[in-house]
Order: structure tokens, then C-alpha cells, then sequence
């Protein structure tokens, strides 16, 4: 039996860790051609493709770089032939960004998390409407659909950007055989922590938080990644995949 993914070429950011990687993962086995992109070093992203046993592509960039997604996109259609499915998934945390009142944080979160995604999908559908279209899934999170106050308010405000920015493409693009939406995870384990016992300490007190009473998974918010790709989600566009264990239906 083929994968869902089968003849299908993607591109996935943010691949080193979390939700990429094992976005990359499940879509090399699911008979998908990837190419990962990250900001980190490459050499070590590569050595953790070949020890989970990928034979996927990987290019570094930093997605708030127009001339970085022309050369990664460029590199990705030489080597393939064609482009089927973005995955805009990289982003910064509003707690790795300084005070919340701090006009800085606030423009490094809207570049990095809301511009960078407007600059992806612009320059990928560009290269899926010549070969009948393609997938567009934007990673936003359930804090671009409510208010906080744990972390820079700027993240919430990229998140919602995107999701509503998903719309509009969504809108856009379709007529074009391009379909676009977002996926919004609810609390996962922290990636990234000064030590261990902060980042066990952090991922405990989401738990009383969740109607699951866990946090999720980065493969849990991947299968909703892949299952928007598919040609299984043909006539799903314009929406919002929440994956949260029942948070926001509180």
C-alpha cells in the first residue's frame, strides 16, 4: 500500500527539533520527498536525519529571509522536479524575547513568527500553481485564538496572524488549486530550558490546564500536519486544526 504522501515533495521549517522534526519524519514515511530547513547548525540536524534514518534533504535559512526562501524553494524544485506541500512551522517562543512591555520583542515575534510565513507562502505558491496546486499549513498555536499573559503579548498577536493571514490565502489562492490552513497545538513538553528540572517543572504545571490532564505530543500535532497535506484533506481550506486535549473548549 503507498503513503498518503506518495509523489508529493515538501518543505518543512523549524525541522531540527520539536513538531518539525517529527513532521519530517512521518511525511519521509508516508513516501514524501522533504526537505527540512532550519537557522541551526546544520551538521547537527543532518546527524540526527541520518540517526532516526531519514533520507530527507536539508537546507539552513532563516525564514524571515526572502532571498533564503527563493534559494531554498529554487534548490528544492531543481532537485525535485515540483513543489506539493509547504510547512511554515518555525517560530520563537514570547518568553525568548525580553520584557513583555518591549517594542523589540514585539517585532522580533511578528518577523519571525507571522511575517516569515506570509514570505514562505507567497514564494511556494508561486512555484505549486504551475504544476496544479499544493498544501499550504501554517503552525500557529491555541494562543492566536485566546489571550494570555505568561509570556510577550506579541506571540499571541503573531499567532493570530497567522491564522487569520491562512484565511485570506486560504481565499486567495484557491482558485488556483492551492489550499492553506492552520494547525493550532495546545501545550507540549518544552523544548527548549536552562536545565532538566525547568523544563519538567514547566510541562507539569500545563497539565492541570488540559482536560486530557497531559501534555501533548510534537507527533500527535504532526499526524494533523500530514492529514491537511493529504489529498485526504482535498476540500479542507481556510480552517483551523486545533490539537490541545480540550483546552480551549473550556
Amino acid at each position: 500500500m503507498s503513503g498518503r504522501l506518495e509523489n508529493k515533495v515538501a518543505v518543512v521549517t523549524g525541522c531540527a527539533r520539536g513538531i518539525g522534526h517529527e513532521t519530517v519524519k512521518l511525511m519521509v514515511a508516508q513516501g514524501a520527498s522533504v526537505v527540512g530547513v532550519d537557522i541551526d547548525a546544520a551538521d547537527d540536524t543532518i546527524a540526527q536525519f541520518k540517526t532516526d534514518g531519514l533520507p530527507a534533504e536539508y537546507q539552513t535559512g532563516d525564514v524571515t529571509s526572502q532571498a533564503d526562501w527563493e534559494r531554498i524553494l529554487d534548490f528544492t524544485v531543481e532537485k525535485f522536479g515540483r513543489l506539493d506541500i509547504l510547512v511554515n512551522n518555525a517560530g520563537i517562543g514570547g518568553s525568548t524575547v525580553g520584557p513583555p512591555d518591549g517594542l523589540e520583542g514585539w517585532e522580533r515575534l511578528l518577523q519571525v513568527n507571522a511575517t516569515s510565513v506570509f514570505i514562505g507562502t507567497t514564494a511556494a505558491v508561486a512555484r505549486m500553481i504551475p504544476t496544479g496546486g499544493g498544501s499550504v499549513v501554517n503552525v500557529s498555536s491555541i494562543m492566536g485564538i485566546v489571550g494570555g499573559d505568561v509570556s510577550h503579548p506579541g506571540y499571541h498577536a503573531a499567532k493570530a496572524a497567522t491564522r487569520n493571514y491562512s484565511k485570506a490565502a486560504a481565499v486567495r489562492f484557491g482558485p488556483s488549486g492551492v489550499r492553506v490552513n492552520s494547525v493550532h497545538p495546545g501545550y507540549l513538553p518544552a523544548m527548549r530550558g536552562a536545565n532538566p528540572s525547568q523544563k519538567a517543572s514547566s510541562s507539569a504545571s500545563k497539565i492541570p490546564l488540559t482536560p486530557l490532564r497531559r501534555t501533548g505530543e510534537s507527533i500527535e500535532v504532526a499526524y494533523g500536519i500530514v492529514f491537511l497535506a493529504s489529498d485526504e484533506a482535498s476540500f479542507i481550506s481556510g480552517t483551523e486544526l486545533v490539537i490541545d486535549g480540550g483546552f480551549l473548549a473550556q
